[in-house]
């Protein structure tokens, strides 16, 4: 009963502070009246990270560092989405009842305090989720959920960047289902998923649906080339670990950049992103293919010293791993060349950066990777960054 009483009374809480938010004024004054209370709601069982949540976001809004629109959503969404979550059983279906709760009351919160911001809104609640998958059993969950969606929010406020109602609901159903298919044939666990939403809308948003095309053929590439002779590679301890299930990590290593391209795009209109985006994008699908194919072409040699080493070895390569990552970048670059995303000398530029990527994760692997300095995520996200700014600087040149 305690356990249900407390995220009870948090969202009471919550709730009152969004409605007496447009009335106190300054800032710091309804601040310090909501961490007073949020103060005597840290004594009750139950409700000592949502009480801290909310101390947080208060905080952060007391010192100028969150406008009242988005201070208000935080707290339907984390708050708020948070009992939803609670009240239908905490487990992998009760991410639905979350979203449409928090969803449904951060845009209300927004809409009192005369702000309509859905992009703003859905982005902050596909935050919401992944931080609570990603961090699944941790006590300070909440804590780090609130931080998280306040200032993911408070970066796309601020951008202010204008979206048909349309489009957005077009890139919402489109990601959804995406995200439906992809949990049924587990192509990624929860936190993978709801990474690859927020990139899904994202591009859709800033660039158009083919950018999304664009990205969904080097996913479903790279879910073909791990399922590739799976069985021979997992005798051989060199298969993707949990049958090749991706998580955030893996996700947001190989899509940051090219997302981050689809915005940058968005918002300065500068042909330039378009090759950072594709170039990116074809470094990610060459290294994905070459790691999980090449892997199969007998023994690598290291890429600094050229030395036979075993399958697997970070920074080996073979001759069918570097003819297969070749034709991953073709593949990109041709989808974005038919999909009239780019011409024909940019589509060049994305297989030359794509195959340049895949050859500089080798490079990092032999080096970086191998003595503890990065992970594999870190390393693919160096690779998509170097072939992203390498096909940005040979489209800047020509």
């Amino acid at each position: 009963m305690i356990r249900e009483t407390g995220p009870a009374l948090a969202t009471v809480l919550a709730l009152l502070g969004i409605l007496i938010a447009p009335l106190i004024q300054p800032a710091w004054l309804l601040s310090l009246l909501v961490i007073l209370f949020s103060g005597v709601l840290l004594l009750i069982k139950g409700t000592r990270y949502a009480s801290i949540s909310i101390i947080v976001i208060a905080a952060l809004y007391g010192l100028g560092l969150l406008s009242l629109a988005v201070f208000a959503a935080t707290l339907a969404i984390v708050v708020i989405g948070e009992f939803a979550f609670r009240l239908s059983g905490d487990h992998a279906r009760s991410y639905v009842p979350f979203i449409l709760t928090a969803c449904i009351t951060a845009v209300l919160a927004m809409w009192y305090v005369g702000v309509f911001s859905p992009l703003t809104v859905i982005l902050g609640v596909l935050v919401a989720v992944l931080l609570r998958a990603a961090l699944n059993g941790r006590d300070d969950t909440l804590m780090i959920e609130g931080l998280g969606v306040a200032m993911a929010m408070q970066l796309f406020y601020e951008i202010d960047y204008s979206v048909d109602l349309g489009i957005l609901t077009m890139a919402a159903v489109i990601t959804l289902v995406f995200v439906v298919l992809s949990y049924r044939f587990r192509v990624a666990d929860l936190s993978g998923l709801f990474s690859a939403a927020i990139i899904g809308i994202l591009l859709i948003v800033f660039a158009d649906v083919r950018w999304f095309l664009i990205m969904l053929l080097f996913m479903m590439l790279g879910s073909l080339a791990t399922k590739f002779r799976y069985r021979e590679k997992d005798a051989l301890g060199v298969a993707q670990s949990h049958g090749g299930v991706r998580g955030y990590f893996n996700v947001f290593a190989n899509g940051l950049v090219g997302t981050a391209g689809a915005v940058l795009f968005g918002i300065t209109g500068h042909p330039a992103f378009i090759a950072l985006f594709l170039g990116s994008v074809a470094s990610a699908a060459a290294d994905t293919v070459a790691s999980e194919i090449g892997v199969m072409g007998g023994d690598p040699y290291l890429i600094t010293t050229l030395e036979r080493v075993r399958p697997g070895t970070n920074g080996g390569v073979t001759v069918l791993g570097e003819g297969v990552a070749l034709a991953a970048a073709v593949a990109i670059s041709l989808a974005a060349w038919a999909l009239g995303v780019v011409g024909p000398d940019v589509a060049i530029i994305g297989i030359l950066a794509g195959f340049f990527g895949t050859n500089v994760d080798s490079l990092v692997g032999a080096t970086l990777e191998n003595k503890g300095v990065f992970g594999n995520a870190g390393t693919n996200l160096v690779a998509t960054l170097a072939g992203g700014i390498f096909a940005l600087v040979l489209a800047l040149l020509v």
